[in-house]
């Protein structure tokens, strides 16, 4: 299908420009340092300039040196925006969070600091992208949006909860324990970008971009956003439930992480398509220097580290005792007796695959040796309980607990916990591949 015309390039430059350089007007015009941009207003920035980078990409402006920083200051304008959108969006709804007795105040203020930052870059970008416009001839909007086009979303009132449908009990149980132990799993393994005490540059510039970037927040914001989205699908919290406080605590947790999450991605990619030195000579160096001239970017790697990534870890960090809850108040349990290790019991090896198996569904499960109970999850708790398996000489064990694990415990079991009668590893059946 041709969805080619005769109208010109330019002539298109100017209807694509239009709307965004009314955005771009506005946004000068601002003499209000106490304004915050409404969702509104982002998101009409977020389209106007997506449409002018598309036309512009459309037509090679990357590859022509007169259009090339008017695309780039584009893009530049569409991910602040976006990011801008989220952290408005976080604001709007941290009132609405439930954290339960966890005390975040500290959190708001910074995430209004964070908000007031990427206004402040859209305040230098916008006077360098009307310059970029009046340079190549694109026709000028005699005006900018009045202030009213742009109204914040909130208002004095709520609407009334009245809908209380319910789901089979059975159902919700299985639902909720499937998104648990996706989000423990998750917490598990952001567990090494977690920090306690802010970073410093040096520090930053050694993480990012070769350990931390785009590519890999994206894909954890990703996952976020998948387990938000199932819980939304399947879960359903009504009005008498006695498990609603503790499922509107969940939802909390990842809400907020998910939106945290959306923000660090756009500041890194940011930061590496547009600040980062990445070799380019001429032109794209130019460009490059241009942007950083306007948009420090020690700035942006501290907003994106020491606000966004810092409070990611902190929030999946307090989410996992309400994840873990939640998944041991709805996981299905069991009971299973199984021989321990042959030779040389509980040692190293078949202790760390037990802990391993338990960890990887999150659920709680006991090692029951005689009256003693052990926490099955820790390596020097199945040591433990070893000990005085080989001192008593008992032969069997019982497991408690969470019956995805039981299953792939009575599978280690049956094939002496991985390993031959000299202490030697062998392979393991595949329904434990992920142990491996």
């Amino acid at each position: 299908m041709n969805e080619t015309c005769d109208i010109s390039f330019r002539e298109k430059a100017n209807i694509f420009s239009y709307e965004y350089l009314q955005c771009i007007l506005f946004i000068i015009g601002l003499n209000d340092d106490s304004y915050l941009f409404t969702k509104k207003l982002c998101s009409k920035l977020i389209i106007t300039s997506h449409i002018m980078e598309d036309f512009l990409d459309f037509h090679g402006a990357k590859k022509n040196k007169d259009w090339v920083f008017y695309r780039a200051i584009s893009a530049a304008i569409r991910h602040l925006s976006l990011a801008c959108y989220s952290q408005r969006h976080t604001l709007d709804r941290f009132d609405f969070y439930n954290f339960g007795e966890q005390n975040h105040s500290a959190f708001k203020q910074e995430a209004l600091g964070m908000l007031k930052f990427l206004q402040d870059a859209l305040h230098q970008a916008a006077p360098v992208a009307l310059r970029e416009a009046k340079r190549l001839g694109i026709t000028i909007p005699e005006s900018g949006y009045d202030l009213e086009y742009f109204p914040g979303i909130a208002t004095a009132g709520q609407l009334e909860h009245n809908i209380d449908d319910a789901m089979p009990q059975r159902s919700q149980k299985k639902n909720l324990t499937r998104i648990s132990s996706q989000f423990l799993e998750l917490i598990r393994d952001f567990e090494q970008f977690t920090f306690y005490e802010r970073y410093d540059l040096e520090t930053i510039y050694k993480l990012v971009p070769d350990v931390i970037n785009e590519v890999t927040m994206r894909s954890y914001e990703m996952r976020v956003h998948n387990i938000q989205s199932s819980f939304d699908s399947y879960v359903i919290t009504t009005l008498q439930s006695p498990d609603t406080e503790l499922l509107s605590q969940l939802r909390s947790h990842f809400s907020i992480v998910f939106h945290i999450l959306q923000v660090l991605g756009r500041l890194l990619h940011f930061y590496e398509r547009h600040l980062y030195d990445t070799g380019f000579k001429h032109v794209y160096r130019n460009i490059r220097l241009s942007l950083s001239d306007l948009i420090d970017p020690d700035a942006v790697l501290d907003r994106a580290m020491n606000y966004c990534l810092y409070y990611a870890g902190r929030f999946l960090s307090s989410g996992k005792a309400v994840a873990t809850r939640v998944l041991n108040d709805n996981m299905e349990s069991g009971t299973i007796e199984v021989g321990i290790p042959k030779d040389r019991g509980f040692h190293s090896r078949p202790s760390l695959l037990v802990a391993k198996i338990v960890q990887h569904y999150g659920g709680e499960v006991k090692l029951h040796v005689g009256k003693d109970q052990f926490d099955a999850s820790s390596v020097l708790d199945i040591q433990w309980a070893g000990g005085k398996i080989k001192k008593e000489e008992i032969e069997t064990v019982v497991f408690t607990g969470d019956s995805r694990a039981l299953n792939d415990l009575k599978i280690l079991s049956g094939v002496n916990y991985g390993e031959d009668h000299m202490g030697k590893g062998i392979p393991l059946p595949r329904e434990l591949s992920y142990l491996i």
